[in-house]
């Protein structure tokens, strides 16, 4: 049975609008959940036209899935283009705070799971850190690959982060006034000039800190628990994602439940999964899609420590 899809549209701003592709089960209304993608990315990464992907997996298990595009990626409006002025802080602070209450207000009030690829996965933790309050209304936490600072060291980490990211992608964002990263085959979808330069700042191993009025984020989480979180590390990630770097963005997260998992041949799956891959691969529905639906059920003891 085909899972009913539908195009929302959130406001953000007087002049930014987010789009939301929502899926449920065509009999079902279950519990929501808010996708979020990383950088260089949008929703697409969750779901496909064909009705593959987590998206659709979750919706067939009777879940109302609420999938985001953020400020000018994907279908949001309008574009990122060179006059594009906003960054992570605004995605933190005005961006995850108005999909959450429009998820919420669809939903009938109830809790939100919140889910995350890479680099969305720093832009959910912060978004609650910043605004507590928020916090009794998320369920629970999935991340896929998600790391803030990048202290792995190998050939792909000087290539991809140290030549690609710190290096060439500033460069283009000088000139163009934003980082043209689909044009150029770098990504699925562009960042602004803002959004680069403060990703690129944390990234290098530097303070949990906002650069726009210096929040201590670290010190928040010092102070809240958030909510349960399971944190997915892929075996063949060497710098994206690289499950040490996962590791260390959990631990600085603060005290709360969660676990790290790691999708590796030799932790039991069929593959060394990659940063993209283990969202995207066919096997990963029967792999460890799974262990989603436990960790959304609270069935925590079904997901082990692995790593």
């Amino acid at each position: 049975m085909k899972n009913r899809e539908e195009d929302l549209y959130v406001p953000v701003t007087a002049s930014d609008t987010l789009y939301v592709k929502r899926i449920r089960h065509p009999q079902h209304n279950g519990q929501p959940v808010l996708m979020v993608h990383g950088v260089m990315a949008n929703g697409r990464i969750f779901y496909s036209d064909s009705g593959k992907g987590l998206a659709h997996y979750l919706a067939r298990h009777g879940y109302d899935v609420y999938v985001a595009d953020l400020r000018g990626r994907g279908r949001s409006t309008p574009r990122i283009s060179r006059h594009a002025r906003h960054g992570q802080t605004e995605i933190i602070r005005e961006d995850l705070p108005a999909l959450h209450a429009a998820v919420r207000q669809l939903s009938g009030g109830q809790a939100v799971h919140w889910m995350a690829h890479s680099w969305g996965g720093v832009h959910m933790s912060s978004a609650l850190l910043y605004q507590p309050a928020l916090i009794p209304q998320v369920a629970s936490l999935v991340y896929f690959g998600s790391k803030r600072s990048v202290h792995a060291r190998n050939l792909n980490k000087l290539l991809e982060v140290d030549l690609m990211w710190n290096g060439v992608a500033r460069l283009l964002c000088r000139s163009v006034g934003y980082l043209p990263a689909q044009r150029i085959g770098l990504g699925a979808d562009d960042e602004t000039d803002k959004s680069h330069w403060q990703s690129k700042q944390w990234a290098k191993v530097r303070p949990w800190v906002d650069s726009d009025d210096g929040f201590d984020y670290a010190g928040a989480a010092q102070r809240h628990a958030l909510p349960p979180a399971l944190y997915f590390a892929a075996q063949n990630d060497p710098c994206r994602g690289h499950p040490g770097d996962v590791q260390r963005f959990r631990a600085e997260s603060g005290a709360h439940a969660s676990c790290v998992h790691l999708l590796a041949r030799h932790t039991g799956y069929r593959h060394d999964y990659n940063h993209v891959s283990l969202l995207t691969h066919p096997d990963a529905a029967n792999d460890h899609f799974p262990l989603v639906l436990a960790w959304l059920q609270g069935a925590y003891d079904k997901v082990a420590e692995n790593y």
